[in-house]
């Protein structure tokens, strides 16, 4: 098995360099949109890119990178002048796809267009670019995986605030940061289950591997001031994905470890879209005027995002939820959560408040289009949960089995990113592009 495992992995290598043998040549295309406009930037990617330039603007070195430089353009082939423009030079591998790059900002009528358009056609090596290329260049040399590919695209087509808010964290790489993490796991637990199949009979590797695929989050004490580092955990709340952070609070620290934990919790705030202020209900009297005081001092009240105030430790106070809630609508407070972690009062209404926050942020999950998947995303996450499940029957029983149920549910992730068997989704996620992007 570990010899076929071997000789597949090495086959997607040699697919992966006839891929890349075929990307050899430079790709052209207007990136700015069709028709006419004030400005049109026609952009480059390839090994050619250097010599266009050189052909195109009659200077033998491009401009310094990155920097916008004005060029009298003309045909290589007539040397008529075409344009006079910016020209811009990205090379590999800091650009867009990864590969030398070049951009050219003309006038956006057409015929000057066109006419650089016919020039660069002319040159040897050079092609118009297909839909989406830019893209899946940049996808095959490592710069976007195919989440990001799919963000870039939402980003494009978003018409509202939530879409470009989403659709620019997708494209960042937030979500497939979360699929890998959530991959690496897999891997992990994959590899101790190959490990003590392989191994066990030679002693040479301890039965307590099977049961490392779980771990607690976060050591918990009763004493302030022991949680230092941001411990995140990935949540579905109300059918909203979700990662909440546990910090550690805001409070005057002396010892430079937790003033660098209240540093991490004060920039988690910042980036944070919904904050749930945590106090101890049983320490804070009931009064309007103490619950505000005691809210701005863990969260300003001058804090953009919006928050919910949540009240633990309500079994040990006087007249118990009803009078905090009562308190802080008074008071004008943000909306509150009294509970009890001890007893379990007041989950079931956190979990609904935040649900209806959440809904306000992400807007209604029914209506538009999906704010953090793609249809492939959710059928390939139904096949990695239903072979978690099939892992979980086989665990006890068969663990050759097992094994292949994990290795099917990592391959469903990977297949979502693009780091397992993306070759047979490429098209579908690329031929969407317009030409440029």
């Amino acid at each position: 098995m570990a010899l076929r495992r071997a000789l597949s992995a090495a086959g997607g290598r040699w697919a992966q360099g006839l891929c890349s043998a075929a990307r050899r040549d430079t790709v052209f295309a207007v990136s700015s949109g069709h028709g006419k406009c004030g400005v049109a930037v026609i952009r480059a990617s390839g090994p050619g890119c250097r010599e266009a330039l050189q052909s195109l603007t009659g200077r033998p070195e491009p401009p310094a990178p990155r920097v916008l430089a004005l060029r009298r353009i003309r045909d290589p082939a007539t040397a008529e002048p075409l344009d006079r423009g910016l020209v811009a030079w990205f090379p590999g591998p800091h650009s867009f796809t990864g590969e030398d790059c070049c951009e050219l900002h003309v006038h956006g009528g057409p015929a000057v267009v066109s006419g650089v358009l016919r020039a660069l056609g002319r040159l040897p090596g050079l092609r118009p670019a297909e839909p989406g290329e830019f893209a899946r260049r940049a996808f095959h040399n490592g710069k976007l995986d195919l989440t990001a590919v799919e963000g870039l695209g939402d980003l494009i087509q978003a018409e509202t605030e939530a879409q470009r808010r989403q659709a620019l964290r997708q494209m960042e790489g937030e979500l497939g940061r979360l699929y890998q993490r959530w991959s690496e796991t897999l891997t992990q637990a994959l590899a101790h289950l190959e490990a003590y199949i392989d191994f066990s009979e030679d002693d040479n590797v301890e039965e307590e591997v099977l049961s490392r695929a779980q771990r607690p989050a976060a050591i918990v004490s009763p004493v302030a001031g022991t949680t230092r580092d941001v411990v995140e955990l990935s949540l579905n709340v109300g059918g909203y994905p979700v990662v909440l952070s546990d910090t550690a609070g805001l409070r005057a620290a002396a010892d430079p470890v937790e003033q660098e934990g209240v540093s991490r919790a004060r920039e988690r705030l910042q980036q944070a879209d919904l904050v749930l202020a945590v106090l101890d209900a049983g320490a804070v009297p009931a009064e309007p005027g103490a619950l505000g005081e005691a809210l701005g001092a863990v969260v300003p009240p001058a804090a953009p995002q919006p928050r919910v105030l949540v009240l633990n430790k309500v079994d040990l106070v006087r007249g118990g939820a009803g009078a905090l809630r009562d308190a802080c609508a008074r008071a004008g407070l943000p909306p509150a959560a009294p509970l009890s972690c001890k007893t379990g009062e007041g989950l079931a209404g956190l979990v609904e408040l935040l649900r209806r926050q959440l809904e306000r942020l992400c807007g209604d999950p029914l209506a538009g289009s999906p704010s953090l998947t793609q249809t492939r995303h959710g059928q390939h996450l139904r096949a990695c949960r239903a072979a978690l499940a099939r892992y979980g029957r086989a665990a006890g029983a068969d663990l050759a089995l097992a094994a292949e149920e994990l290795r099917l549910a990592r391959r469903h992730l990977g297949r979502i990113t693009g780091h397992v068997g993306a070759e047979d989704v490429l098209d579908i996620i690329f031929r969407d592009f317009c030409v440029g992007k």
